[in-house]
């Protein structure tokens, strides 16, 4: 049986090595600290809550934009080598659980990955090398999720 990271390669086509290729370097301090993951997520939700596709912003429709563009930001800076500041106020990521109440399909994820992409894009704060380390992260990272959602929907379907 596949592992979700395995699925999340062969789904995603980002082998595990580039998608955390994010590790190799702290992002963080090579962009500076906080900006630039306010900046990304900022313009990512801004996209993302003018999507013409009513079903994909229903998946946002009970979180305000700023708390959605807050939880990001503090993520990606965690991960990405900065402080703590996803954990020390919302606790573990745990991102397949997180994520666990909404569609997260297939269609969910490439909706999300191009917001993300078209984001990264006019983010003048990324330098086009951690630009491509961190689409490939996100990339990964989504199709992780849809295994898991699918998973866990699979679990569900047994009991």
């Amino acid at each position: 049986m596949q592992s979700l990271q395995e699925k999340a390669s062969e789904w995603s086509g980002v082998a595990t090595s580039d998608a955390f290729a994010i590790d190799e370097t702290n992002l963080f301090e090579s962009l500076g600290g906080n900006q630039p993951f306010i900046d990304l997520s900022t313009n990512f939700y801004t996209r993302v809550y003018a999507d013409e596709e009513e079903w994909f912003r229903s998946i946002f429709a009970n979180s305000k934009k700023e708390d959605a563009i807050q939880n990001q930001y503090e993520f990606f800076i965690q991960r990405m080598g900065g402080p703590p500041l996803f954990s020390q106020r919302r606790g573990h990521p745990a991102l397949i659980a997180r994520h666990r109440p909404f569609p997260v399909t297939r269609e969910a994820a490439e909706r999300w990955l191009h917001h993300m992409q078209l984001a990264l894009d006019t983010t003048s704060t990324i330098d086009p090398d951690s630009k491509i380390k961190m689409m490939n992260f996100f990339k990964h990272t989504a199709y992780f999720l849809v295994a898991g959602n699918e998973m866990t929907r699979q679990a569900q379907s047994v009991v």
